[in-house]
Protein backbone atom coordinates (compact mmCIF):
# COMPACT_ATOMS: atom_id res chain seq x y z
CA UNK A 1 0.00 0.00 0.00
CA UNK A 2 1.80 3.17 -1.35
CA UNK A 3 -1.35 5.95 -1.00
CA UNK A 4 -2.76 6.75 2.28
CA UNK A 5 -4.29 10.33 2.23
CA UNK A 6 -7.78 10.53 1.97
CA UNK A 7 -8.04 6.54 3.32
CA UNK A 8 -9.22 5.15 6.12
CA UNK A 9 -7.70 3.24 9.34
CA UNK A 10 -9.45 1.46 12.25
CA UNK A 11 -7.32 0.48 15.10
CA UNK A 12 -7.89 -1.62 17.89
CA UNK A 13 -6.59 -0.68 21.65
CA UNK A 14 -6.18 2.55 20.08
CA UNK A 15 -6.27 4.67 22.98
CA UNK A 16 -2.81 4.20 23.95
CA UNK A 17 0.22 2.40 23.43
CA UNK A 18 1.40 1.41 20.43
CA UNK A 19 -2.38 1.61 18.76
CA UNK A 20 -2.42 5.16 19.79
CA UNK A 21 1.00 5.64 18.15
CA UNK A 22 -0.23 3.83 14.96
CA UNK A 23 -3.46 6.33 14.60
CA UNK A 24 -1.52 9.00 15.12
CA UNK A 25 1.42 8.31 12.44
CA UNK A 26 -1.84 7.28 10.24
CA UNK A 27 -2.77 10.58 10.72
CA UNK A 28 0.09 12.62 9.78
CA UNK A 29 -0.30 10.80 6.36
CA UNK A 30 -3.93 12.48 6.33
CA UNK A 31 -5.97 9.29 7.01
CA UNK A 32 -9.37 8.86 8.61
CA UNK A 33 -9.21 7.00 12.04
CA UNK A 34 -11.16 4.55 13.64
CA UNK A 35 -10.02 4.57 17.26
CA UNK A 36 -11.56 1.69 19.31
CA UNK A 37 -10.94 0.75 23.14
CA UNK A 38 -12.56 -0.86 25.70
CA UNK A 39 -11.31 2.39 27.71
CA UNK A 40 -13.98 5.27 27.52
CA UNK A 41 -12.03 8.06 29.28
CA UNK A 42 -8.74 7.38 27.65
CA UNK A 43 -10.57 6.73 24.16
CA UNK A 44 -12.43 10.09 24.43
CA UNK A 45 -9.08 11.86 25.26
CA UNK A 46 -7.31 10.04 22.24
CA UNK A 47 -9.87 10.88 20.04
CA UNK A 48 -9.44 14.69 20.56
CA UNK A 49 -5.81 14.72 20.02
CA UNK A 50 -5.85 12.70 16.49
CA UNK A 51 -8.39 15.36 15.46
CA UNK A 52 -6.27 17.92 16.21
CA UNK A 53 -4.09 16.49 13.20
CA UNK A 54 -6.85 17.72 11.16
CA UNK A 55 -8.45 14.53 9.77
CA UNK A 56 -11.60 13.02 10.97
CA UNK A 57 -11.24 10.82 13.76
CA UNK A 58 -14.23 8.94 15.58
CA UNK A 59 -14.11 6.57 18.54
CA UNK A 60 -15.94 3.58 19.11
CA UNK A 61 -16.01 1.57 22.93
CA UNK A 62 -15.45 -1.91 21.63
CA UNK A 63 -14.56 -5.29 23.73
CA UNK A 64 -12.86 -7.00 21.13
CA UNK A 65 -14.02 -10.94 23.07
CA UNK A 66 -17.90 -10.06 21.72
CA UNK A 67 -17.71 -11.05 18.12
CA UNK A 68 -21.22 -8.66 17.70
CA UNK A 69 -19.24 -5.91 18.94
CA UNK A 70 -16.57 -6.13 16.40
CA UNK A 71 -18.88 -6.63 13.65
CA UNK A 72 -20.84 -3.58 15.49
CA UNK A 73 -17.29 -1.89 14.94
CA UNK A 74 -17.01 -2.59 10.87
CA UNK A 75 -20.76 -1.68 10.36
CA UNK A 76 -20.38 1.83 12.06
CA UNK A 77 -17.06 2.39 10.55
CA UNK A 78 -18.26 1.43 6.84
CA UNK A 79 -20.88 3.77 7.21
CA UNK A 80 -19.18 6.74 8.46
CA UNK A 81 -15.94 6.55 6.14
CA UNK A 82 -17.17 3.98 3.39
CA UNK A 83 -14.25 2.02 2.26
CA UNK A 84 -12.10 0.63 5.17
CA UNK A 85 -8.29 0.45 3.70
CA UNK A 86 -6.18 -0.82 6.80
CA UNK A 87 -7.34 -2.91 9.78
CA UNK A 88 -5.09 -2.62 12.57
CA UNK A 89 -6.09 -5.51 14.72
CA UNK A 90 -4.06 -4.14 18.07
CA UNK A 91 -6.29 -4.83 20.87
CA UNK A 92 -3.54 -7.53 23.71
CA UNK A 93 -3.85 -7.67 26.88
CA UNK A 94 -1.17 -10.04 29.26
CA UNK A 95 -2.42 -12.05 32.79
CA UNK A 96 -0.10 -11.86 35.71
CA UNK A 97 -1.49 -14.65 37.48
CA UNK A 98 0.80 -17.20 38.85
CA UNK A 99 1.71 -20.79 38.69
CA UNK A 100 3.62 -24.13 39.39
CA UNK A 101 2.46 -24.99 35.49
CA UNK A 102 0.61 -24.18 32.56
CA UNK A 103 -1.62 -26.62 34.04
CA UNK A 104 -2.25 -24.74 36.75
CA UNK A 105 -3.78 -21.66 35.33
CA UNK A 106 -7.46 -21.39 35.62
CA UNK A 107 -9.86 -21.52 32.88
CA UNK A 108 -10.80 -17.78 32.93
CA UNK A 109 -7.65 -17.15 32.65
CA UNK A 110 -7.41 -18.70 29.22
CA UNK A 111 -10.83 -17.30 28.15
CA UNK A 112 -9.73 -13.82 29.09
CA UNK A 113 -6.67 -13.55 27.13
CA UNK A 114 -7.04 -15.70 24.53
CA UNK A 115 -10.43 -14.01 24.16
CA UNK A 116 -8.86 -10.73 23.63
CA UNK A 117 -5.46 -11.43 21.83
CA UNK A 118 -6.38 -14.72 19.64
CA UNK A 119 -10.35 -14.66 19.10
CA UNK A 120 -10.05 -10.73 18.98
CA UNK A 121 -7.92 -10.69 15.76
CA UNK A 122 -10.34 -13.47 14.01
CA UNK A 123 -13.42 -11.58 15.01
CA UNK A 124 -11.80 -8.53 13.75
CA UNK A 125 -10.68 -10.33 10.19
CA UNK A 126 -14.03 -12.25 9.84
CA UNK A 127 -15.63 -8.78 9.90
CA UNK A 128 -13.39 -6.57 7.79
CA UNK A 129 -11.77 -8.07 5.54
CA UNK A 130 -14.90 -9.67 3.28
CA UNK A 131 -15.58 -5.49 3.01
CA UNK A 132 -12.13 -4.74 2.08
CA UNK A 133 -11.27 -7.11 -0.71
CA UNK A 134 -15.39 -6.54 -2.16
CA UNK A 135 -14.25 -2.72 -2.38
CA UNK A 136 -10.92 -4.04 -4.82
CA UNK A 137 -8.84 -0.74 -3.85
CA UNK A 138 -5.68 -1.56 -2.17
CA UNK A 139 -5.16 -2.34 1.75
CA UNK A 140 -3.82 -3.57 4.59
CA UNK A 141 -3.98 -5.61 7.35
CA UNK A 142 -1.83 -5.57 10.64
CA UNK A 143 -1.86 -7.75 13.63
CA UNK A 144 -0.08 -7.03 16.67
CA UNK A 145 1.74 -9.80 17.85
CA UNK A 146 4.24 -9.85 19.81
CA UNK A 147 8.25 -11.58 19.98
CA UNK A 148 5.89 -14.37 22.18
CA UNK A 149 4.53 -15.15 18.95
CA UNK A 150 7.99 -16.55 17.87
CA UNK A 151 10.09 -17.39 20.68
CA UNK A 152 9.45 -20.34 22.88
CA UNK A 153 6.22 -20.44 24.54
CA UNK A 154 5.11 -18.16 28.00
CA UNK A 155 2.16 -19.60 29.54
CA UNK A 156 -0.95 -17.84 28.06
CA UNK A 157 -0.04 -15.12 26.58
CA UNK A 158 2.87 -16.64 24.76
CA UNK A 159 0.32 -19.46 23.63
CA UNK A 160 -2.30 -16.79 22.57
CA UNK A 161 0.45 -15.00 20.29
CA UNK A 162 1.52 -17.68 18.82
CA UNK A 163 -1.52 -18.78 17.81
CA UNK A 164 -2.28 -15.56 16.27
CA UNK A 165 0.53 -15.45 14.33
CA UNK A 166 -0.74 -18.81 13.23
CA UNK A 167 -3.70 -16.94 11.98
CA UNK A 168 -2.33 -14.12 10.50
CA UNK A 169 0.06 -16.52 8.34
CA UNK A 170 -3.21 -18.40 7.53
CA UNK A 171 -4.57 -14.90 6.44
CA UNK A 172 -1.45 -13.81 4.24
CA UNK A 173 -1.86 -17.30 2.43
CA UNK A 174 -5.61 -16.62 1.73
CA UNK A 175 -5.31 -12.71 -0.06
CA UNK A 176 -2.73 -14.51 -2.42
CA UNK A 177 -4.82 -17.38 -3.20
CA UNK A 178 -7.69 -14.90 -4.04
CA UNK A 179 -5.29 -12.42 -5.63
CA UNK A 180 -6.85 -9.48 -3.78
CA UNK A 181 -5.30 -5.93 -3.02
CA UNK A 182 -4.57 -6.51 0.62
CA UNK A 183 -1.83 -6.75 1.76
CA UNK A 184 -0.80 -8.34 5.35
CA UNK A 185 1.52 -7.78 8.51
CA UNK A 186 2.66 -9.12 11.67
CA UNK A 187 4.14 -6.75 14.17
CA UNK A 188 6.15 -8.34 16.63
CA UNK A 189 7.85 -6.54 18.72
CA UNK A 190 9.77 -6.76 21.87
CA UNK A 191 9.52 -4.60 25.28
CA UNK A 192 7.90 -1.35 24.50
CA UNK A 193 6.92 1.51 26.80
CA UNK A 194 3.38 0.81 27.07
CA UNK A 195 1.19 -0.09 30.21
CA UNK A 196 0.47 -3.87 28.83
CA UNK A 197 1.26 -4.80 32.51
CA UNK A 198 -1.46 -3.40 33.67
CA UNK A 199 -3.93 -5.43 32.00
CA UNK A 200 -5.90 -6.52 34.97
CA UNK A 201 -7.81 -2.78 35.17
CA UNK A 202 -9.67 -3.74 31.75
CA UNK A 203 -10.02 -7.75 32.69
CA UNK A 204 -13.97 -8.59 32.74
CA UNK A 205 -16.13 -8.92 36.21
CA UNK A 206 -17.08 -12.11 34.69
CA UNK A 207 -13.83 -14.02 34.56
CA UNK A 208 -12.15 -12.89 37.72
CA UNK A 209 -8.16 -14.19 38.17
CA UNK A 210 -8.58 -17.07 40.76
CA UNK A 211 -4.91 -17.64 41.32
CA UNK A 212 -2.42 -15.37 42.86
CA UNK A 213 -0.72 -12.50 40.84
CA UNK A 214 3.06 -12.65 40.79
CA UNK A 215 3.53 -9.12 42.09
CA UNK A 216 7.33 -9.15 41.81
CA UNK A 217 7.67 -10.29 38.21
CA UNK A 218 4.64 -7.71 37.31
CA UNK A 219 6.85 -4.85 39.31
CA UNK A 220 9.91 -6.70 37.57
CA UNK A 221 8.62 -6.24 34.17
CA UNK A 222 7.10 -2.56 34.97
CA UNK A 223 10.56 -1.55 35.23
CA UNK A 224 11.80 -3.10 31.94
CA UNK A 225 8.92 -1.97 29.70
CA UNK A 226 10.05 1.42 31.20
CA UNK A 227 13.31 1.06 29.14
CA UNK A 228 11.74 -0.36 25.45
CA UNK A 229 11.55 1.28 22.58
CA UNK A 230 8.77 4.57 21.61
CA UNK A 231 5.32 3.62 20.77
CA UNK A 232 6.00 6.15 17.70
CA UNK A 233 9.15 4.63 17.20
CA UNK A 234 7.07 1.21 16.35
CA UNK A 235 4.66 3.25 14.06
CA UNK A 236 7.17 4.08 12.57
CA UNK A 237 8.79 1.31 11.48
CA UNK A 238 5.48 -0.38 10.73
CA UNK A 239 4.26 2.67 8.68
CA UNK A 240 7.91 1.84 6.32
CA UNK A 241 7.07 -1.65 6.32
CA UNK A 242 3.67 -1.49 5.16
CA UNK A 243 4.43 0.85 2.41
CA UNK A 244 7.21 -2.11 1.06
CA UNK A 245 4.42 -4.84 1.68
CA UNK A 246 6.42 -6.65 4.60
CA UNK A 247 4.77 -9.31 6.45
CA UNK A 248 7.47 -10.02 9.50
CA UNK A 249 7.90 -6.46 11.17
CA UNK A 250 10.73 -7.49 13.80
CA UNK A 251 11.72 -3.72 15.17
CA UNK A 252 14.02 -5.25 18.05
CA UNK A 253 16.93 -6.56 16.67
CA UNK A 254 18.37 -7.61 19.81
CA UNK A 255 16.23 -11.00 19.53
CA UNK A 256 17.66 -12.28 16.07
CA UNK A 257 19.95 -14.93 18.07
CA UNK A 258 17.29 -16.03 20.13
CA UNK A 259 15.00 -16.64 17.19
CA UNK A 260 17.34 -18.56 15.04
CA UNK A 261 17.84 -20.88 18.25
CA UNK A 262 14.74 -21.46 18.29
CA UNK A 263 14.52 -22.74 14.77
CA UNK A 264 17.88 -24.42 15.19
CA UNK A 265 16.84 -26.55 17.63
CA UNK A 266 13.43 -27.16 15.64
CA UNK A 267 15.58 -28.65 12.64
CA UNK A 268 18.05 -30.34 15.24
CA UNK A 269 14.88 -32.04 16.29
CA UNK A 270 15.80 -31.55 20.28
CA UNK A 271 14.07 -29.71 22.59
CA UNK A 272 12.98 -25.71 23.22
CA UNK A 273 15.16 -22.95 24.83
CA UNK A 274 14.01 -22.51 28.48
CA UNK A 275 11.74 -19.38 28.85
CA UNK A 276 12.89 -17.96 32.43
CA UNK A 277 10.76 -14.48 32.12
CA UNK A 278 12.33 -13.42 35.19
CA UNK A 279 16.00 -13.94 33.54
CA UNK A 280 15.10 -12.57 30.80
CA UNK A 281 13.58 -9.25 32.50
CA UNK A 282 16.40 -8.86 34.42
CA UNK A 283 19.05 -9.19 31.30
CA UNK A 284 17.03 -6.58 29.59
CA UNK A 285 17.89 -4.18 32.91
CA UNK A 286 21.41 -4.51 32.47
CA UNK A 287 20.86 -3.98 28.50
CA UNK A 288 21.08 -0.37 27.23
CA UNK A 289 17.95 1.77 27.30
CA UNK A 290 15.88 1.24 23.97
CA UNK A 291 17.61 -1.58 22.97
CA UNK A 292 14.56 -4.01 24.15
Amino acid sequence: MKEFEGKTAVITGAASGIGYALAERFAQEKMNIVLADIEQDALESAVKKISDHGVEATGLKIDVMDKDAVSYLAEQSIKDFGHIHILCNNAGVASNVAGDGIWDLDASDWEWVLGVNFYGTLYGLESFVPHMIKHKEEGHILNTISLAGILPGEAIYGVSKHAALALSESLWQGLRKTKSKIGASVLCPGFVATNIIESDRNRPEHLPAKNKANFMLKKLAAKVLKRGKEPNEIADVTLDAIRKNKFYILPHTNYDDMIKERYSRILARTEPQEADMQEVLLGTLMSKKGEW
